[in-house]
């Protein structure tokens, strides 16, 4: 379960690591050395070394199945390693974290659901205590700038499930915020959103990344609408992974050894387009 070159051969010994072209010399905020996960019998990926650095962008690529979610939640500490050892800051990885944030992926919300924006950020600030809900005008005042930030305190009093999927997105990305987080890590939060909300939500995580310093590991099926802002990729497939910048990753001959298959990458006007890789791959070399 190697990773692979960028003219496609196996690297002995070298599980893919390369240098991060953003905020290099900064300490690691998240490291992963020599890192496997399983589930049952099935290899997702083996012997993966990354480390992510403050304000950097690093997105996460692969088919389904090939343990894109699965390393998300290793992070948060709700699935441990096979092997292998995951720190956050120095330290081993714990539920709840105030150092990570959590976008999770696009969920339909009821329209008659009462929850509204402002209580969904407000969760993120009291929603693991046990007892009453806090209350006062500081927390407030902290939801209130939460939701300045990602540009939805014009609908904070909107029930959710009358917010658009982009309109959403902001509000959970308000709540991922509440901590301050030095980590944010993103699943697929474009995922339904037409390309003028994609847009909106890069841009509003880009400046945050620019401002606050946080470092960002995006999980996707699609590299284009995030390609300006990615620092490096890694690409899961097969078991297998390849950690690099775009340019060195997103390659038929890399791509084709991590698929066990010929793939074809195009790249015009800036844009990548994918074409003979299977939609759904299980780890281990088998389609599901």
């Amino acid at each position: 379960m190697s990773a692979v070159s960028p003219n496609g051969a196996p690297v002995s010994g070298q599980p893919g690591v390369v240098a991060p072209r953003a905020a290099s010399g900064t300490p690691a905020v998240l490291s992963l050395t020599g890192a496997e996960l399983r589930r049952g019998e099935r290899v997702l990926w083996s012997g993966l070394d990354l480390e992510l650095r403050r304000g950097e962008f690093v997105a996460v690529l692969g088919p389904n199945g090939s343990g894109k979610t699965s390393l998300l939640h290793a992070i948060v500490g709700r699935l441990p390693l096979s092997a292998g050892t995951l720190l956050i800051d120095g330290r081993p990885p714990r539920r709840g974290s105030d150092l990570i944030g959590y976008i999770p992926q696009q969920r339909a919300v009821a329209p008659h659901t009462p929850l509204r924006a402002r209580d969904l950020v407000r969760l993120g600030v009291d929603g693991h205590r046990w007892g009453l809900p806090l209350g006062g005008r500081r927390l407030r005042r902290r939801v209130d700038e939460l939701l300045t930030e990602v540009g939805a305190l014009a609908y904070a009093d909107m029930p959710l499930g009358l917010l658009s999927g982009g309109e959403q997105q902001r509000v959970r990305i308000a709540q991922a915020l509440v901590t301050d987080p030095a980590i944010l890590l993103c699943d697929e939060p474009l995922l339904s959103l037409d390309p003028h909300h994609q847009n909106a939500i890069v841009e509003l995580l880009d400046r945050r990344r620019r401002a606050h310093g946080t470092a960002v590991l995006f999980v996707t099926h699609e590299l284009n609408p995030v390609l300006p802002l990615a620092d490096r990729v890694l690409y899961l497939a097969g078991g297998r992974f390849r950690v690099g910048a775009p340019d060195e990753v997103m390659t038929s001959s890399v791509l084709s050894e991590l698929y066990g298959g010929q793939v074809e990458v195009i790249r015009s006007h800036g844009r990548y387009l994918v074409a003979g890789a299977p939609v759904t791959y299980a780890a281990g070399g088998a389609r599901s």
